[in-house]
């Protein structure tokens, strides 16, 4: 299955606050801090909330984050001040269901903001939490504008304008986050092909058994607006692991993409289920790199699992393999390679010479 959306995995959403830790928040290297920003959604009608990680400098409170009954959490300092150089700024969107929020992306953006970055991630409305909704989520053309209005915050949030290297923004998505990324390369969805997505379980079998059991109908949706370039300009290079739901695009779309992208597929081809296989997308994109990790899954872009946790799940009627990965490596360890795959890409384009 490719999105996790069981219905009943919507109890056991990713802890989103910030809980107290005992312990450094980084064993070695750069320290990491971590703040909540809003940002102002017209559109969404709704301040947006932003969770920042960034290169900190002394002081601040240690916590945990994205840590729940199945995830390990990842520690940073919270409230510290920010380290007193300029860096670039990524934007970080996450997916639905149990990883639908932005702290349960800790484990990659803590390592992107020790090597030197500021991460900024959006909470995009709908995705999990008790607010919650299979239409809100499935409105796939309003997530470009919440990174928009993210970057909009960060320009003027007073905490990081004056750290910000100038025309060095990057983009980051993991699943339904790797179909934002797109849409923001330039990518346009097709409106047709987005309100017939789930009229069978062919393309997505999990996110459609959600959207079915929420008694919602994606032929219902406005999609007025669905079909529009969300492009933004100050967005010069995209990365997109495993964008999903990557068939409702309009094809013609992709070769109107100007800037760089990396698309990464997690999985063996042939094994890779289609509504998050890039690999054809990636030969129509001008400026595309495009690499596979053979031994991860589509679940390998969660957090670690806690001890317990894939009994737990199965115990819950959880539908999706939450813990399991493509076999061979721990998780920890296609981590390492995802978060070195991720920095060498963004260090490519913003620090060339390292």
């Amino acid at each position: 299955m490719i999105l996790p959306f069981h219905i009943l995995a919507a109890t056991w959403i990713a802890v989103s606050s910030l809980l107290a830790l005992q312990q450094p928040a980084v064993a070695a290297g750069r320290d990491v801090g971590v703040r909540q920003a809003f940002a102002v959604s017209k559109e969404r009608g709704a301040d947006l909330a932003v969770t920042v990680w960034y290169p900190a400098g002394p002081g601040g409170e240690p916590v945990m984050l994205g840590e729940s009954v199945f995830f390990k959490g990842t520690s940073a300092l919270k409230d510290a001040p920010v380290s007193p150089e300029r860096y670039p700024l990524i934007v970080l969107s996450h997916g639905a269901g149990l990883a639908g929020s932005p702290q349960a992306l800790s484990w990659i953006a803590t390592p992107l903001a020790r090597q030197g970055y500021i991460v900024a991630a959006p909470a995009h409305p709908g995705n999990s939490g008790p607010n919650r909704s299979a239409l809100e989520t499935m409105k796939l053309w309003l997530r470009p504008g919440d990174v928009s209005a993210t970057l909009d915050a960060m320009e003027t949030d007073a905490a990081f304008r004056d750290h910000i290297v100038t025309g060095k923004t990057g983009m980051l998505g993991l699943s339904m986050g790797g179909n934002t990324a797109l849409g923001l390369a330039g990518a346009r969805l097709d409106p047709q092909r987005l309100a017939d997505y789930c009229d069978t379980d062919t393309l997505n079998a999990s996110l459609c058994e959600w959207v079915r059991m929420s008694g919602a109908d994606l032929h219902s949706l406005d999609l007025g607006s669905a079909g529009r370039d969300n492009r933004d300009g100050r967005i010069t290079f995209a990365m997109a692991i495993d964008p999903a739901p990557a068939d409702v695009f309009d094809p013609k779309s992709f070769a109107g993409i100007s800037i760089p992208v990396d698309l990464v597929n997690l999985g063996q081809a042939g094994k890779i289920p289609v509504t998050a296989d890039v690999s054809a997308i990636a030969r129509t994109v001008p400026q595309a790199r495009y690499t596979t990790i053979e031994d991860a899954s589509h679940f390998s872009m969660f957090a670690e699992c806690r001890p317990g946790a894939a009994e737990l799940a199965l115990s819950e009627n959880i539908g999706d393999p939450i813990c399991a990965d493509g076999g061979g490596r721990s998780r920890y360890e296609i981590h390492a390679q995802m978060i070195d795959m991720v920095v060498s890409a963004f260090d490519r384009v913003f620090k060339p010479g390292l």
